[in-house]
Parts: C-alpha cells; structure tokens; sequence
C-alpha cells in the first residue's frame, strides 16, 4: 500500500515538473516573440497573429522570428535528448554529443557542404541534413573502431577520452579549412563554429523536423531498453536483450539527432551534457519520464540563451 501511495505521489510531481517546464517554455517563446530591435508589445502579438497586423510586423514575427525560435525548440529538444542516449549507453556522466566530437564532425561535413554548394537553393537547404549526418557518423564511426575491443564492447571512459581527440582533430581540419575562405564564407564559419542559430527560416524548419521528430519517437520507444542497460550487463542478457545491438542503435539514433541540430544551429556545446543531469535530478532515472522532461529542459535552455544572444547587444547579436 504504502509503495502505491509513494508511485501516486511521484507520478504526479513528476505530471507537476513537466507542467511547469512546459510554461516556462511558453513563457520564454512569448518573450522571445516580443524582444528584439523592433519591439512587439503582447497585443501586438495577438494582433499580428489574427491577421490584422502591419506589414512591417508580420516580417518580424513571421519571417525573422518564430523561425528562430522554433529552430532553437528543436535544437535543444535534439541535443538534450541526445546526451540522455549517450549518458545511458555509455554509462559515463561526462558523456555528450559535443565532446564526443560528434558535434564537431558534423560540423566539418556541413562547411564543406557549404563552400561547396551555399545554402541558397531549396535543394542545398533539405540536403544539409544529410551531409550532417554524414559527418556525425563518421565521427562516431572513427571512435567506436579505435575503442571497440572484441567481445568487450564499448568502455566509456575510453569512448570520452577519444572523442575528446577526435573532437580536437576535426576542430583542427576546420581551423585549417576557414584559412582559405573568402571574407563570406569565413564569416559564416566563424559564425557557426561559435554556436548559432544560423538557418532561421522556415525552409531549414522543414528540412530539419521530419528528422527530429522520427528519430525523437525512436529515442522515446527505447525508454524500456535504457532502464534495461542501466542494470548489471550480465542481469541485462538475463532478460534477453541484445546489449550490443541495442547500443548500436540507440548510439545511431543519439547520432542521427546531432547531425541534425548541427547542421542549423553549429556546434551549441553542453547541452546534451546538463540537461540530462538537470533532468534526472528532478524526476530520477526512469527514462519514460526522464526523456520528456529532458527534452524540455534542453528546449528551455536553448530558447532562452538564444533569445538573451540575440537582444543582449542590439541590433548585433552574441553566439547562441
């Protein structure tokens, strides 16, 4: 009785904590909607949304805006759900799309892909998810061939202590990279490399959300195989899973997620690192509630430093 009493209980702090981060989510998309170099007061806003705002106020907020800020929900739900993947494969705390030098080998990938071909075109814009999964997968593939050991499977503190490596080493081919550029392209590296909100209009929204919500409903369908993996690996077999199969996928999923951020918002580092821990502390481990919560988290954090970035110093703006 009394552990149906405390399950009730924590079933609804935990509704109460994903309330509560979903107004704050709200709270910060209103902000953000009204902040900026043009000011739009909260009846503005309903107005403009009506449909009886000016012209000038519907290119704010529809054109230069909402873009953003629905970019940087996406971004942070991505990322945040990310690290959470990562932490629980792994096993490792530490753990983090950034460095793992998954970020980073996106990264390399997309401003190639841009020197090579812009982001001027609707065709370039939908494929440079493509080419930032790309890169995110040969990153990770790079690193779990120099740890995997036969039979061994993967170790997480080697698995950190290489991406770090790696993670320098491809920060490094960029660096060597941006050294031939025009003054164009380097200011859009530079951009990039420094964590920004980059592609803010609704075409990358459409290019990136069917990648983000796919791969965010296969996060949510593995929450079981996670609390599984949490278990001693020889109780985990015992409940017929297949570890190393599972943790490819799971990997590939955390992965796919990555690519997809990066290649719109460059490389935003930490948060796939705190969100998952700020998260954990609030609901506990079970990945059910865990993954929902963290990804608003990481929706919160991210739509709110973009927004701060963006009004801190106007009209100019910071790195995300």
């Amino acid at each position: 009785m009394d552990l149906e009493v405390y399950q009730r209980k924590q079933k609804r702090r935990n509704t109460a904590i994903i309330i509560a981060f979903f107004m704050m989510l709200l709270l910060s998309v209103l902000i953000s909607m009204r902040s900026g170099y043009s000011s739009l007061s909260v009846t503005d806003i309903l107005r403009v949304i009506l449909g009886g705002g000016s012209e000038n106020e519907e290119l704010v907020l529809f054109s230069f805006r909402l873009p953003r800020i629905v970019l940087s929900i996406m971004v942070g739900m991505g990322l945040a759900t990310a690290g959470c993947l990562l932490q629980a494969v792994t096993g490792n705390a530490l753990a983090d799309t950034g460095i793992l030098g998954i970020n980073a080998g996106a990264g390399l990938m997309v401003v190639l892909y841009v020197i090579a071909f812009g982001t001027q075109s609707a065709s370039a814009i939908f494929t440079l998810p493509f080419a930032a999964l790309l890169g995110a997968s040969g990153a990770f593939l790079l690193i779990y061939l120099l740890i995997k050991k036969r039979d061994l499977g993967i170790s997480p503190f080697s698995m950190v202590m290489t991406g770090i490596a790696v993670q320098a080493g491809l920060s490094a081919l960029t660096t060597l990279m941006v050294i031939k550029l025009d003054d164009t392209q380097y200011a859009f590296v530079s951009s990039w490399q420094s964590g920004s909100i980059w592609g803010a209009n609704w075409t990358f929204v459409l290019a990136v959300l069917p990648w983000l919500c796919i791969l965010l409903i296969a996060a949510m369908c593995k929450a079981r195989v996670l609390d599984i993996l949490g278990l001693r690996e020889e109780t985990a077999a015992g409940l017929g899973l297949r570890i190393k199969k599972e943790q490819q996928g799971i990997l590939l999923i955390a992965v796919g997620l990555a690519g997809a951020c990066v290649s719109v918002s460059g490389s935003i580092s930490f948060v796939g690192l705190m969100a998952p821990h700020i998260a954990r502390r609030l609901v506990g481990p079970r990945h059910n509630t865990l993954m929902p919560v963290c990804a608003l988290v990481g929706s919160v954090l991210v739509s709110v430093a973009d927004t701060i970035a963006r009004v801190i110093i106007q009209p100019s703006s910071l790195p995300t």
